[in-house]
This record gives structure tokens, C-alpha cells and sequence, in this order.
């Protein structure tokens, strides 16, 4: 008898340990979850600006970029080297720039000793050049990639995509910017690392002086840094010398919304988002941007000033797991003794996307819950939507849980026709190819399918906070011409697609 009592209490005090053990921990995370930097940062290194990739245009006009990912050490003000990766570097990568109706080729060679891949993030382009999961590049192996860039000017940027791993491999610092240009462009500050500025806005976490890409458990949205690096500068301070600036923003963060907004609440113009210049340029004094949202924002300095850049909570839900009680100091804006002047910006910047009143082929349904869409979770061996060439589809995204997602799809540009029930605000008004989507929303997106057809090379959409992807928050879709086959399966109409379809390419 002795001998179970001694056993019940034994099993008793371990029962407590545990449990009081946990409830430390959940008030250790709790207390650790909050992040805020406002007034802490020491603005003390001068922003790196990416060079810009060189380039070689051949006899027949095609112009083209080498990219070699590589391993090495970098400097991120933690008081010893960092392991890292990058593109031609160390860390991130250089600066891409094309012009509307260039042929571009770019050969990505894997130094990494993983392999990877090379996403365009943005582009429209065939599929078999996407750089998705269904290009992988093994290491020490060169993908040379090739299309011809045709759509507006716009801030894309590039990052791997390999299936279940983009997290990771985009957390090592694999990244940079790729800008196109078009030969009659409004008038805007446009001298790249004078008046026009590369500004990739990544949070990162820290163990001593490495980066430490586990997450907490009850960070389900993936890795909350509580350093702001921005082109991989910690601490950054930016130098103006013109009365007025543009800094073309792109959230290249794993899982961090940002609200962005100046110290001083000075208003500024968004000009653009993810797919170019918007109709009008819209004054606002804050902009939320979700991972892999781009915007580029024009902001008037005046001589002497010095103004901060930061973040505040994004949502109003104080969840402090998600990052929604953050607040973070990110870029510093000094303005010269003297400025330089400025064009003004024009009342009118570029037509609006035109597909309200395109007669609708075929309207989806697609859901985001936890780590998979109504189709399921990822399966790179099927194909969950078959659209045409040469039409325009409704696709009406919900988020149905409660946590925060975005929707990122690869190839097309989408016109947001309805935003969580209403119209959408000026600042979608523009083409897009990622949106944020919270909890019980939904939207509605507009687009058409051109110029590329491939029915056995898939293209994807997902979430883009890059551990949901990872987790299989992921589909697949090809672009088929009218009455052709899919993976030997004949799909008559476009609403048949919706049916998933199992394709020949299983890996």
C-alpha cells in the first residue's frame, strides 16, 4: 500500500512539474511575443543599394543575366559573421532591370549544395520558364530560363520556390529585385540609387549571431524577427539628396505583415503596386503590405529633416503571435543641407486594368484553411484548375479560418474587383498579383489568361506567408488552349476544371 502511495505521488508531482512547466512556458512566450523597437535603433550604417546585375545583349538582341547562388558570410550587426546566402554575393542579390519588349535569358547556376529554385515573382511568362517547383535546379547544375518581358513597368522581385523548402531557402538571404522599365514612363524619380531606391523589407531572428529560422509553437504564421533588415541592412539611414524620393517597398519577409507609416505621420504617394503604376497616385499616411506585396511610395523630404520609417500593429486584433502588437523602427530618411528638385508627380499615371466587363469563362471558389485549399493540401502530381487561353476567370478567394493568409498567384496580373465585401480601396486599384486576405474575408480577382499555353507545365497560387506554402497552403493550374487535353484527360469546358485532374507530372 505504502509502495502506490509512493507511486500515486510520484506520478502526482510529475503530472504538476509538467504542467506548471508549461504554463511557464506559455507565459514565457507570451511576454516574448510582443516585439517593439520605436526609438531603439541605431540608424549607424548607410542603406545598401543591390548593384545592378550586368548584362550582355547578344547579335540577336536578347539580353542576358548571370545569377550564381552561393554561400558566404555577412555582417548583420550581431557582432560576428552570419552564414547566409546569396545571388552573386553573400547575401540577397543584385538588382535586374529589363525593358518592355527585350528578350532576357538568365542562366542560375546552384552553388548552394541544395536544390533550389529561381521564381520571377510577378512575371508573365511560360511556365516552364516560372522558376516554380517543377524547375528545380540541383546543385552545381545551370537553369537557363528565356522570355520575352511584355507587360507594364512594375518592381518584381525573384526568391526560390523549391516545394516544402521556399521558406527556408528564402530566410537564407536568397532574394533581389527585378525591375522592368517602359520606354515612355510617366514622369517620376527614376535614377536608380539617386531619387529611386530598392527598399526589401525582411524581419529576422537571431540565435547569438546566426539566423535562427525555428518559430514558437504557437507561432503558426512561421518566423517573427525582431531585427528589420532592409537590402540586408540592419540599422539602416538613407541619404536624400532631391526633394522628393521613391522607394520601391517589397515585403520579402516569411510571415511579417507591415504597416508602414512615417514618425511624423507626413503623407506620402503610393504610385504603384505589385503589377505597376496605379491610375492615380493615392496620399496616404500608412500602407499595409503582406509577404510578397510590393508598392513603390513617393515621399517629399525637406532640406535638414530626418524622418523614420516604421511599422505599427496591422491589424486590431492584439493577437501577439502573429506580430499583430509589433511595433518597429525600419529605415531612416536624412535629408541633405540642399535638395535637388523634383518632378511632380502627374494627376494621371497609367490606364486602369479593364476586365470588370471581359465576359467571364469560368468562376472559382477557392478557400485557404490552415495548410491546404478546397482542393486539398499540394500535391505536385495534380492539377486543380484548367483555365483557357484567351479568357477571363472570377476567382473568389476566402480565408476561412482564423488565421491571417494572402493569395499569390504565379504568371497573370489580377484586377481586384471586390475587397472583403465592398470595393476595393485606391490603393488596389491597380494590377496585382498577391493580396491580403484576413480572417472570414473574401475577395473577388479578375484575370485573363494570354499569350502562354502549356497544358503538361503548371503553374501555382498560394498563400504567401512562405510556411503555409510550405505546408501545403498550395495549388496548381495550367493555361490549356480551347479543346485540348490535359494529362490525357479532355477537359470540355473551363467550369470542368474545377474538378482536380490528375496530370503525368508526379514527382
Amino acid at each position: 500500500m505504502r509502495t502506490a502511495l509512493k507511486l500515486f505521488a510520484a506520478v502526482v508531482t510529475t503530472v504538476v512539474l509538467f504542467l506548471g512547466g508549461f504554463a511557464a512556458y506559455i507565459a514565457w512566450s507570451f511576454s516574448k511575443a510582443s516585439i517593439d523597437t520605436i526609438g531603439k535603433v541605431d540608424f549607424d550604417r548607410p542603406l545598401v543599394i543591390p548593384p545592378l546585375a550586368p548584362s550582355s545583349v547578344d547579335t540577336q538582341g536578347v539580353r542576358t543575366f548571370n545569377l550564381s547562388m552561393q554561400a558566404g558570410e555577412t555582417d548583420l550587426g550581431r557582432g560576428g559573421p552570419t552564414r547566409t546566402w546569396g545571388f552573386n554575393g553573400a547575401f540577397l542579390g543584385p538588382t535586374l532591370r529589363a525593358t518592355r519588349g527585350e528578350q532576357v535569358r538568365v542562366n542560375v547556376t546552384n552553388r548552394v549544395g541544395e536544390t533550389s529554385t529561381v521564381h520571377w515573382h510577378g512575371m508573365h511568362l511560360p511556365a516552364a520558364m516560372d522558376g516554380g517547383p517543377h524547375q528545380p535546379i540541383a546543385p552545381g547544375a545551370t537553369w537557363s530560363p528565356h522570355w520575352q518581358v511584355d507587360q507594364p513597368a512594375a518592381t518584381l522581385w525573384y526568391h526560390p520556390h523549391p516545394h516544402g523548402e521556399t521558406a527556408k531557402h528564402v530566410y537564407r538571404g536568397l532574394a533581389g529585385l527585378f525591375i522592368i522599365d517602359e520606354a515612355n514612363e510617366v514622369a517620376l524619380p527614376k535614377t536608380y540609387g539617386v531619387d529611386d531606391f530598392p527598399v526589401l523589407v525582411q524581419d529576422k531572428a537571431f540565435d547569438g549571431n546566426q539566423l535562427d529560422d525555428t518559430h514558437g509553437l504557437f507561432q503558426s504564421a512561421g518566423i517573427l524577427g525582431d531585427t528589420v533588415l532592409v537590402n540586408g541592412t540592419p540599422g539602416p539611414f538613407l541619404d536624400v539628396t532631391t526633394q522628393r524620393v521613391r522607394l520601391r517597398v517589397v515585403n520579402g519577409s516569411n510571415a511579417r505583415v507591415y504597416r508602414f507609416h512615417f514618425d511624423d505621420k507626413r503623407a506620402y504617394a503610393v504610385v504603384a503596386s505589385d503589377g505597376g503604376l496605379l491610375p492615380n497616385p493615392v496620399e496616404t499616411n500608412e500602407l499595409l503590405l503582406s509577404p510578397g506585396e510590393r508598392a513603390e511610395i513617393v515621399v517629399a523630404v525637406r532640406p535638414g529633416e530626418r524622418t523614420v520609417l516604421q511599422s505599427t500593429p496591422p491589424f486590431a486584433d492584439s493577437n501577439r503571435f502573429t506580430g499583430d502588437t509589433d511595433r518597429l523602427d525600419i529605415l531612416e530618411l536624412r535629408g541633405a543641407a540642399a535638395l535637388r528638385p523634383s518632378p511632380a508627380i502627374p494627376a494621371v499615371l497609367a490606364p486602369a486594368p479593364d476586365l470588370a466587363d471581359d465576359p467571364v469563362a469560368a468562376t472559382r471558389q477557392i478557400t485557404l484553411n490552415g495548410s491546404s485549399t478546397n482542393f486539398g493540401k499540394m500535391d505536385m502530381g495534380r492539377v486543380d484548375i484548367v483555365a483557357r487561353l484567351d479568357t477571363t476567370e472570377v476567382w473568389a478567394v476566402t480565408n476561412s479560418d482564423g488565421q491571417v493568409h494572402n493569395f499569390h498567384i504565379h504568371d497573370v496580373q489580377f484586377q481586384v474587383i471586390r475587397y472583403a465585401g465592398a470595393s476595393p480601396p485606391p490603393v488596389l486599384a491597380g494590377w496585382k498579383d498577391t493580396v491580403l486576405i484576413r480572417p472570414g474575408e473574401s475577395v473577388e480577382l479578375r484575370m485573363r489568361f494570354t499569350d502562354f499555353a502549356d497544358a503538361d507545365s503548371p503553374y501555382m497560387f498560394h498563400c504567401h506567408l512562405l510556411r503555409h506554402e510550405d505546408q501545403g497552403l498550395m495549388g496548381q493550374f495550367v493555361v490549356a488552349r480551347q479543346g485540348e487535353a490535359v494529362g490525357g484527360l479532355h477537359v470540355d469546358h473551363p467550369d470542368d476544371a474545377a474538378t482536380q485532374v490528375t496530370t503525368g507530372h508526379a514527382h
